[in-house]
């Protein structure tokens, strides 16, 4: 599997180099889904989005320490407040998991995907007529 790296400017206009994306944990990734929609937050505004039964304040404070000691989430001080941000955008982990699902399930061969979606995912003949244009106009536009 190929190594992503990323270079972010935080909000202080920092510059770190993350070194390599890792996977997240479910929990995590819950975390992150929610600071990629919202931009910003704090602990109490993440908890409000999640789902019944919401997790222990501690523990969503846990999560986000675990993310941002990652490289995902960094934060700025506002008094005695902190204010989570992503700084890992969400289309490179998306590639990042991308990849791996790829790499682990599909050894990296976009025909045994489609494959896979139009025999286990019951894709109708317009679903797939409609990748099959995309990937023509892709093609041409490259």
């Amino acid at each position: 599997m190929k190594t992503i790296f990323i270079v972010v400017t935080s909000i202080n206009q920092t510059t770190k180099i993350v070194a390599m994306i890792k996977e997240l944990t479910k929990a995590e990734e819950q975390v992150m889904l929610i600071l990629w929609e919202m931009g910003e937050a704090l602990v109490k505004e993440v908890i409000e989005k999640m789902n019944e039964p919401k997790p222990a304040y501690n523990t969503v404070s846990t999560v986000i320490r675990v993310l941002e000691s990652k490289g995902f989430v960094d934060h700025k001080a506002i008094g005695n407040t902190h204010i989570y941000y992503p700084i890992i955008k969400e289309n490179d982990y998306k590639r990042f998991a991308f990849d791996k699902v790829m790499n682990n399930y599909f050894e990296n061969s976009y025909e045994s995907l489609v494959s896979f979606l139009v025999k286990e995912k019951s894709m109708s003949n317009e679903e797939l007529n409609e990748i099959i244009q995309l990937a023509e106009k892709l093609k041409k536009d490259k």
